[in-house]
């Protein structure tokens, strides 16, 4: 023998050989187990079809109401949930004090307030404008 082959022999086993022998032997574990879940399921369908052909008058309704309230259950809760997440988002963001529409907000404020000025000053002018002109058909 050549030494090559008796340091192979002697040097331990790698990690990578420990490896690949517990995933072979987890692979095969889980490979049963599904073989044997599998034939279970099989049988039991097998015994349970006739009693699900017998009561499927009441139980297709009632699959239906359960999967109907379920659905509705699942919705409100995601309603509910998203209330909240949006209730939570804006409290965060006035908490900064940057609410993304406060520009926005401010813009129209001043805006608004222009237009206001605008007419109490051309209302002024109007009453000034009527004043003058009775005062005219008056003294006239």
């Amino acid at each position: 023998m050549s030494d090559q082959q008796k340091e192979l022999r002697r040097s331990p086993p790698t990690y990578e050989a420990l490896r690949f022998m517990a995933a072979g032997t987890l692979g095969a574990a889980l490979l049963g187990l599904s073989s044997l879940t599998f034939a279970v399921t099989v049988i039991f369908l097998i015994l349970s079809a006739p009693f699900l052909i017998l009561f499927s008058p009441i139980l297709v309704p009632a699959a239906i109401i359960l999967v109907l309230s379920t659905a509705g259950f699942l919705f409100s809760g995601g309603s509910g949930l998203g209330g909240l997440a949006s209730v939570f988002w804006m409290y965060r963001n006035a908490r900064e004090n940057h609410l993304f529409w406060a520009d926005q907000l401010d813009f129209a404020r001043m805006r608004t307030a222009s237009k206001a000025w605008d007419m109490k000053e051309r209302a002024k002018e109007a009453g000034q404008f009527v004043q003058n002109k009775a005062s005219e058909t008056t003294q006239a």
